[in-house]
């Protein structure tokens, strides 16, 4: 079978299957595991954001995808080249990847039949479902059984040592700094497995943006920075050129310096086997007390 992945949480989800071998094009964000950076790059962005700030760069994509505009470019002429039997997609976001009108567009100018699967998970149940589809789908359904096994074993892990907490600390969790959007889909489920609580987000629903007033009406212990698409350097780069109004350093959790970044691309945005990192992450920042850390300095810290 020639696998072509249009998401980088597919890219990562072939490989915990053992299908690299059959992986014949990825996106230019796909840089996990390493091994991808082997494979055809099919995508290519149409908007340069390297120096744009969050809000930039939010105006710029708003008002492509209001006109109807696609943020990025599929490489029609290698894909017909590298002729794929399966495309692995998404219609859940036009943000995060090649919109799937784009993809059937270029599907049809193919000779053939393709299997365009769309990957739609909006929880962590929906995450390893995703994982035994693809599992399926390339005829290896027994490894996808061992691996959604072992990460349903830690994901109860987590949530059996969580139980112990004394206390649920309020927890805001921002995919976007300017303006602020409240993480979404399996970020709110993570928070309370997790052991904490998620005032502002909605299990299962996607981020949407929230007013600083409701912040600071919500107050949180805790905050927990995974910007869409940042590693944690640059998400931390990010956060410290962004003006906060004075209401926000008001605030109980940065009063108390319980203000945390992470690298969000890795373990919070890509619904992957690396989210379940992300819910390990997320238990270790609400409770010390519990989580002994086993995570790096590269994964998360405090800001």
């Amino acid at each position: 079978m020639r696998i072509c992945s249009l998401l980088p949480s597919a890219t990562e989800i072939i490989f915990a299957l053992g299908l690299g071998d059959q992986l014949v094009a990825v996106t230019h964000e796909c840089d996990y595991p390493p091994e991808a950076s082997r494979t055809p790059v099919i995508t290519r962005s149409i908007i340069d954001h390297s120096n744009s700030s969050s809000r930039e760069i939010h105006n710029h994509v708003a008002s492509s995808v209001h006109s109807g505009s696609s943020i990025y470019a599929l490489d029609q002429a290698l894909l017909e080249r590298l002729n794929p039997d399966v495309i692995l997609t998404q219609e859940l976001c036009e943000v995060c990847a090649v919109s799937y009108k784009d993809v059937q567009k270029a599907v049809r100018l193919l000779y053939g039949e393709r299997n365009v699967v769309s990957l739609e998970p909006s929880s962590l149940g929906g995450i390893l479902d995703n994982i035994r589809q693809v599992g399926a789908l390339a005829s290896v359904p027994e490894r996808a059984a061992r691996v959604t096994r072992r990460l349903q074993a830690r994901i109860e892990r987590v949530a059996a040592i969580a139980k112990n907490a004394v206390r649920k600390p309020k927890v805001l969790a921002l995919e976007w700094y300017d303006p602020l959007f409240v993480g979404g889909h399996w970020v709110p489920e993570m928070i309370k497995i997790a052991g904490g609580m998620d005032g502002l987000g909605q299990e299962a629903m996607p981020s949407f943006i929230v007013k600083w007033d409701e912040v600071t009406n919500y107050d949180p212990d805790v905050i927990v920075l995974m910007p869409c698409g940042y590693h944690l350097e640059e998400a931390a780069t990010e956060f410290r050129r962004t003006i906060i109004p004075e209401q926000g350093h008001t605030l109980r959790a940065a009063r108390s310096g319980q203000v945390y970044v992470t690298d969000g691309s890795s373990y919070f945005n890509r619904p992957g086997p690396r989210t379940v990192d992300g819910l390990e992450i997320m238990a270790e920042i609400l409770h010390p007390e519990l989580f002994r850390r086993q995570k790096t300095m590269r994964d998360w810290r405090k800001l």
